[in-house]
């Protein structure tokens, strides 16, 4: 028999605008000791040099965790031209050069090309799995690999500064799954000049704004207190993109035990995936058929 995790049975999400320079496990390891939580994850890795917003799940809400990174999310980010690196990032060793540089029309005419439904393949050092290694790991090693091109949805590419010909600033809203080292690395030899992240931030992710973010010197000036519960965010904002449907009182017993439970018409049409509510509160998500929500993950919160 396991030990029990010890900690607050706390659920919801707590936002956190991440600094460069720690990785996003850290963070929720600092969440979940600043909370005293039972249970922590979070909705989206973001590499240890990028900033913005990780969402970190507690308790119930890492059940949610699916429905935020399933989301759309916006990165700003720098690209260096005329460099290209082994990592695609500026943390990489520089293996190729160019003294071409673009104007600002060449870039806006390329970035049309990584807008819609593309096919990008992730970086050398990323954490894709090749034969059940991770290919960092391999890529450490000096071993290139061939990376099986992925789908990726971009929303939208846009330029948003040129502070000088070296760099250009650029915002790209996209699905899961994401890498904005590709779209660097890509765009670099797209324009004929290489290229590759200076800068990445997060700006925002589903729900969560990295604008709402605390900064870790907040978490640990607020470690322990109540101050810190304050800026917990309710689970049901990580399900803003599904129809809510609210429970009778009988149906949301049932639910809570796992079973269909008869729930209100609302927007959700016959085989919907929706969430039911009982009192304000989360009790299930589910399929919605004939009247009643048929769960897939039932949510005990406030009960």
């Amino acid at each position: 028999m396991g030990r029990r995790r010890k900690g607050r049975d706390i659920s919801g999400w707590l936002v956190v605008d991440k600094p460069a320079g720690i990785t996003s496990t850290a963070v929720v390891n600092k969440v979940r000791w600043a909370l005293d939580a039972k249970k922590a994850g979070h909705a989206g890795t973001l590499d240890p040099e990028a900033t913005g917003v990780l969402a970190v799940a507690l308790g119930e809400a890492t059940k949610t965790v699916p429905y935020v990174t399933d989301a759309l999310k916006a990165y700003e980010f720098t690209v260096r031209l005329g460099q290209a690196t082994n990592t695609d990032d500026a943390e990489g060793e520089v293996t190729r050069e160019s003294d071409a540089r673009p104007d600002d029309d060449a870039i806006k005419e390329a970035l049309n090309a990584f807008i819609g439904d593309i096919e990008q393949v992730p970086p050398q050092f990323s954490a894709v799995k090749i034969d059940g290694e991770r290919a960092y790991k391999r890529a450490r090693d000096g071993e290139a690999m061939e990376i099986a091109a992925r789908p990726l949805f971009v929303e939208s590419l846009i330029l948003l500064d040129r502070p000088d010909p070296d760099h250009v600033t650029l915002e790209m809203v996209c699905s899961k799954g994401g890498y904005v080292r590709s779209i660097a690395r890509d765009l670099g030899t797209a324009l004929g000049c290489f290229g590759h992240v200076r800068e990445l931030r997060r700006v925002w992710s589903g729900p969560f704004d990295a604008g709402d973010g605390l900064s870790l010197e907040e978490i640990d000036a607020l470690a322990k207190t109540p101050g810190l519960d304050e800026h917990i965010v309710p689970l049901e904002e990580a399900l803003s993109d599904l129809p809510e449907l609210r429970a009778t009182a009988e149906g949301a017993v049932r639910l809570r035990n796992g079973n269909p439970g008869m729930v209100m018409a609302g927007d959700a049409e016959y085989g919907d995936e929706a969430w039911a509510s009982y009192d304000g509160r989360a009790v299930a998500i589910g399929r919605y058929k004939s009247g009643e929500l048929h769960p897939s993950r039932v949510l005990n919160v406030g009960n």
